[in-house]
């Protein structure tokens, strides 16, 4: 990540951009620790408060988190993705489900119309991967899992903008899987999504919808409201 002689004049921009670009590529995930301070400044190759200032600038835009004698964390993929988390942060969990039934019953008609073959071997990976991580036990290792296996599904579209738009909002819908799933995995909250897989591979428009439509209501007992208009 080392920068090429850049000009003073533009060496705060810089340098926020180079910080950007480890996000955005995925090679600092979110939830993750970014380098601190002195290893930043040794790999940049500038000074301490250039990369103070740079930090501070992307936690503004909300993507990182700075927590005192913890570290420096990323939260958002983009400034976008980081005002869509703390908008959201406290919505009404049935808003948050009916949001995602909303795009990804969309996106997986598309998907079934539209997906290729490196789509669908993705998506056998990441439902294995899903599969997986749900028999580790580990909660934090499922999230991923089954964010990064829907996120696929809405690749999968070939929608650009209903993709971006999704990505957004990643961080909400991973704060709302979490709620929905609780602190321990249990039978009661575990979703078979190899029948969204098989429709898509059968390019059953339908099927696909209506299973990616159902899935954001089966979580957690008492984690959905009942719908105040009675559906």
């Amino acid at each position: 990540m080392p920068l090429s002689h850049p000009r003073r004049s533009a060496l705060s921009e810089q340098v926020i951009a180079a910080l950007r670009n480890q996000i955005t590529s995925g090679e600092w995930p979110v939830g993750s620790r970014i380098p601190t301070e002195p290893e930043l400044v040794e790999e940049l190759g500038v000074a301490r408060n250039t990369v103070r200032e740079a930090v501070r600038a992307l936690a503004h835009n909300g993507l990182l988190d700075i927590r005192q004698g913890s570290g420096t964390y990323v939260v958002a993929t983009s400034e976008l993705a980081g005002v869509m988390h703390r908008r959201f942060a406290d919505a009404d969990p049935r808003h948050i489900a009916e949001l995602r039934s909303a795009l990804e019953s969309s996106a997986a008609k598309l998907a079934a119309e539209r997906r290729t073959e490196k789509d669908l071997k993705q998506l056998d990976a990441l439902l294995a991967r899903r599969e997986e991580a749900w028999a580790s036990g580990e909660t934090e290792a499922f999230v991923t899992a089954d964010a990064t296996f829907h996120m696929a599904v809405v690749a999968a579209s070939h929608n650009d903008v209903v993709t971006t738009v999704y990505a957004d909002l990643g961080e909400v819908l991973r704060d709302w899987l979490r709620g929905g799933v609780g602190e321990e995995l249990t039978p009661e909250t575990y979703m078979d999504h190899a029948r969204l897989v098989d429709a898509i591979r059968a390019g059953d428009a339908q099927t696909a919808a209506a299973e990616a439509a159902g899935y954001p209501f089966h979580c957690r007992p008492g984690r959905v409201s009942p719908d105040p208009a009675g559906g």
